[in-house]
């Protein structure tokens, strides 16, 4: 058994969730086994490393989860992106569509710098609404996206297309 064909055995489906007619893709068996998360990490890494990334961002709340050990892993910054008020200092604001509403995410001002070359990670691309909003905020402020990164891309929702100019690198495809 190959390493992805491992990481699939590790990805709950929770159909109706978080409306009906959804299907959410868990990853929390695969964070709960330390092989299959070291596993993930190490092959999103894979594709970046010497690649020059100064940061790694991720989006509230399981983006945390995949930036975090990734910007560990290829020796780069992690800067947090969250939801409205939860960051304490000056803010940039975005404001996007997911698969099933809209929301709205806030950068600090001074967390991109221009010229800073930044990997966008999250655990799943969906609609792409999230990593839209995550681009739209580190563009705003100078950086460079050379890359998104993704555990899981539900490749039937076409995101990818709104996408075309930056390299994407998912592990799992549906």
């Amino acid at each position: 058994m190959n390493e992805i064909d491992e990481l699939l055995r590790h990805i709950r489906d929770v159909p109706d969730f978080p409306k009906e007619g959804i299907v959410f893709k868990d990853i929390s068996p695969m964070l709960r086994d330390p092989q299959a998360f070291r596993t993930a990490v190490d092959l999103l890494a894979e594709e970046y490393m010497g690649k020059g990334v100064d940061v790694v961002v991720g989006a509230e709340a399981r983006g945390f989860i995949i930036a975090s050990p990734l910007a560990y892993k290829l020796g780069s910054g992690f800067i947090l992106v969250r939801k409205p008020g939860k960051l304490p200092w000056m803010t940039e604001k975005v404001e996007y569509e997911l698969e099933y509403g809209t929301n709205s995410l806030e950068i600090h001002k001074d967390a991109i710098q221009p010229g800073m070359k930044v990997l966008i990670a999250d655990d799943l691309l969906a609609t792409g609404g999230t990593a839209e909003a995550c681009v739209d905020l580190v563009e705003r402020m100078g950086g460079e996206v050379v890359g998104m990164s993704f555990f899981i891309e539900l490749s039937f929702l076409n995101a990818r297309a709104r996408f075309a100019k930056y390299p994407i690198h998912s592990l799992i495809k549906y």
